[in-house]
């Protein structure tokens, strides 16, 4: 007989469990503390199974038979309804792993080891915390799109932290790498948005320039570039340095130790009034070498068209882009910009970049002495960088960089 809400609230605990049966394998077990519990009893390839339903009253004896229902439907597809609960209960704790706030909170651990500055570290994290994920914390990190992203910059933006708006990017940009190199994602919707093209244009100096994703196209036409070896040697030369345009057309010669890889920038040409070192890296070594065998017999590395005795135009650079067809698109300086983006992107410490970059410093004295400031690590930035260039322009994905 189908048992009735009478039979069940009247049932007393015996000293063992006691089971009650309705139909269908279903039974409520009355354990000796009192507490009645729905179960279903069932054979899978000939064994007996039971499969926990749950607390009566709870679960109403209704409810209890819709779910022994949907149960024996299971069964019906040949589903056992015990594997299919633990299986979207590891499903359930895998996706709350994978939200966007675990994995960037694991990338974080793993990324912090290479950090030089306790400060910076627990800045990194305040900001996430602060920002990101009380937007997108709780998202999938799978399942999260650019215009998300991009939400999250407008609001940091429009509380006046523009530069803090383009950096909360670059950091989820990381954190969308990590999430792609341990299997948590596949891709990183962080690449599909350019700052400029959602944040506003700050009031200063602000020069073109390509999206890194366009680099590898861009890196291809240079080097099939038909104007004049030195102007398309220059263009190679800069964006393995990324060092200012003027920087770089007066580069002379006794300013290069190739033997050394080292370029030691005077003060007098830096526009922070500041000596600067740049450390070649084998392919920026190799530009060098070619070109010597077209002007290694002058001063000036990239001597003007009539007048040897002075450097290239600024708009030699810029002209050759426009013939490329990257004509307000490109600048030499967006070497610069690019630079930042993919070494911020890759893990690279901001104060490294910072310093190769040559920006200026809150004291002009202390710019002055410290112009070898972190020269081992941006010895092996430069290096990295060199490997980035040349792999991308032939068009190779460059492995994720090893934090060490």
């Amino acid at each position: 007989m189908a048992l009735t809400d009478t039979q069940i609230k009247k049932a007393k605990p015996g000293e063992k469990p006691i089971k009650l049966f309705d139909g269908d394998g279903l039974f409520l077990h009355l354990m000796p503390t009192g507490s009645k519990i729905w179960r279903l009893a069932y054979r899978v390839d000939g064994k007996q199974k039971m499969f926990t339903i749950g607390k009566y009253p709870e679960i109403t004896l209704a409810i209890a038979r819709e779910k022994c229902l949907e149960a024996r439907k299971h069964l019906a597809a040949e589903s056992d309804p015990v594997t299919q609960r633990r299986d979207a209960k590891k499903a359930k704790t895998v996706a709350a792993e994978n939200n966007f706030e675990a994995v960037a909170r694991e990338w974080w651990v793993h990324w912090k080891h290479a950090r030089t500055s306790d400060h910076h570290v627990a800045q990194t994290l305040r900001r996430l915390e602060a920002d990101v994920f009380p937007a997108i914390g709780t998202r999938p990190i799978a399942e999260i799109e650019a215009p998300e992203l991009r939400d999250i910059a407008l609001a940091i933006e429009k509380r006046g932290a523009g530069e803090l708006a383009k950096r909360s990017l670059q950091m989820c940009s990381m954190i969308f790498r990590y999430a792609i190199a341990h299997g948590k994602a596949r891709r990183n919707p962080a690449i599909d948005i350019k700052p400029s093209d959602v944040l506003k244009a700050r009031k200063v100096e602000n020069y073109a320039r390509v999206g890194a994703g366009e680099l590898p196209q861009l890196l291809r036409k240079i080097e099939a570039y038909q104007g004049k070896p030195t102007t398309r040697l220059a263009i190679k030369l800069m964006a393995l340095t990324f060092v200012r345009t003027s920087e770089l057309i007066e580069a002379r010669w006794p300013e290069f130790d190739l033997d050394a890889a080292r370029w030691d920038i005077p003060a007098e040409r830096m526009k922070m009034r500041a000596p600067h070192i740049v450390s070649l890296s084998p392919q920026a070594i190799d530009v060098l070498r070619t070109l010597q065998t077209v002007t290694g017999g002058r001063e000036l590395l990239f001597p003007g068209e009539r007048d040897h005795s002075r450097p290239m135009s600024n708009n030699t650079i810029l002209k050759a882009l426009e013939i490329m067809g990257y004509k307000h698109t490109m600048t030499g300086h967006g070497f610069r910009g690019i630079a930042s983006t993919v070494l911020h992107e890759h893990g690279f410490e901001h104060a490294h970049i910072e310093a190769q970059l040559a920006h200026a410093e809150k004291s002009s004295v202390s710019a002055a002495y410290n112009h070898a400031v972190y020269l081992p690590q941006r010895v092996a930035l430069m290096a990295w960088w060199g490997n980035y260039i040349e792999s991308v322009g032939k068009g190779n994905v460059l492995p994720l960089r090893k934090l060490a």
